[in-house]
């Protein structure tokens, strides 16, 4: 726990570190992390207010972490709560008011709030202190609320939370309402850029390119801590990774609708058309100002290389799509191993899983069974055979990113 004295140029600089980071959903992680963090809290949420409910976006139980094994996450599943003075956060997000709580299974009877202990029954967990603070935009709408649970004293006890706790996670929630407004309106220009795809081409989605970049994001991370990448270093790359993954079909803009929209599988000549999206998309980024495009032109151009080098578009010329070196046959050179940069690597394993286990106009969804099998025997082919067993070592994590991101349909 920080000592006073240290916590103003703590505040100061997390406020730097959050300015920083692009993604929404990093960006929740990282705000409850450190909200957490600075009160010496065990457990927290993040719920974004969605129409009339709270979407529970980022949940954290440190002491439930901590008995997982080494490099395993957290598996927790989204769901929604009513706004309206019955629940903890739907109060606080009605009233805009915080809600500083000893002991949540004491609430009297006169107010309008109650806990509701079926979160705890399914976790096998005891919630006791909470604070629930609204978030609000500077024009004080409300954007969501973030519970905040179980202080902790030196020893590890469960306390109620400080008035001081109060006053800083108030501070700490009013400047992460800002940068998360900010986030948002990011999250919001990504997500029309891919809708101009969808209007184009039916496959490319919010939640097919939400999953894709959340299973790369999980992917990625598994294998940066086995390589020994730093904190600091994985944290800035899932940011990267993140958007430039939501963002590997961009270049599908420049495709006819006639290929694009056709309810069968292409032809010779209509799938090398298609192919050109890769160097399309990779052009979109090629005036780069900063590290977002790099990424973004690395991920567009290279997800659909192969580990073996039977992928596309290999080495050209993404201002033409012609080749800069040629194979034996006159074709483009091919990339292959690990001369494809890792993010590619990983959004052609992401996306390749999302697409056969996704319902398309020319095919049923995959079952589980035949999607995993189908990347198994793809190691070493059309996978980097690493990724591929990072892959099956996060496999109930990835489950869990599907059902957060559904179809519309579904």
């Amino acid at each position: 726990m920080l000592d006073d004295s240290k916590k103003l140029n703590e505040f100061i600089r997390l406020g730097s570190q959050l300015n920083d980071i692009q993604d929404l959903d990093i960006l929740l992680e990282k705000i409850l992390t450190e909200t957490r963090n600075f009160v010496n809290a065990d457990a927290g949420s993040i719920q974004i207010k969605s129409g009339d409910e709270l979407e529970f976006s980022n949940v954290q139980t440190e002491s439930i972490q901590k008995k997982l094994p080494a490099g395993q996450k957290l598996i927790y599943k989204t769901f929604k709560v009513p706004i309206n003075l019955k629940s903890l956060s739907g109060y606080a997000a009605t009233t805009g008011e915080i809600l500083n709580i000893p002991d949540v299974y004491k609430i009297s009877r006169d107010v309008s709030y109650q806990f509701d202990s079926s979160y705890d029954k399914k976790s096998n967990y005891r919630t006791t202190s909470m604070l629930a603070v609204p978030l609000k935009t500077p024009r004080q709408q409300i954007i969501g609320v973030m519970q905040i649970i179980n202080s902790l004293d030196n020893n590890g006890n469960v306390k109620a939370f400080s008035k001081d706790d109060e006053l800083y996670v108030r501070h700490f929630a009013s400047m992460a309402s800002i940068i998360l407004q900010r986030a948002q309106m990011t999250r919001a220009l990504i997500l029309r850029m891919i809708s101009m795809a969808e209007l184009r081409d039916p496959k490319e989605t919010g939640p097919h390119v939400n999953r894709v970049a959340a299973y790369a994001v999980e992917i990625y991370e598994k294998w940066a801590i086995l390589h020994g990448v730093t904190k600091t270093e994985i944290d800035k790359n899932r940011d990267l990774l993140r958007v430039s993954a939501m963002l590997h079909d961009v270049g599908k803009v420049a495709i006819s609708d006639l290929i694009l929209k056709k309810p069968a599988r292409f032809n010779d000549e209509e799938y090398t058309i298609m192919k050109t999206h890769t160097y399309h998309g990779a052009k979109l980024f090629r005036f780069k100002q900063s590290e977002f495009d790099e990424a973004s032109s690395e991920v567009a151009l290279r997800h659909h290389e192969n580990w073996d080098g039977t992928g596309y578009p290999g080495q050209i010329d993404i201002e033409t799509g012609e080749p800069l070196e040629k194979d034996s046959k006159g074709n483009a050179a091919p990339f292959k191993g690990e001369e494809i940069p890792l993010f590619g690597r990983i959004v052609a394993l992401a996306d390749v899983f999302d697409a056969l286990s996704s319902k398309r106009v020319y095919k049923d969804a995959w079952s589980e069974k035949d999607v995993l099998n189908e990347i198994k025997i793809s190691s070493g082919k059309k996978f980097d055979p690493e990724l591929v067993n990072i892959f099956f070592d996060s496999l109930d994590l990835i489950r869990s990113i599907s059902s957060r991101y559904p179809d519309k349909s579904k």
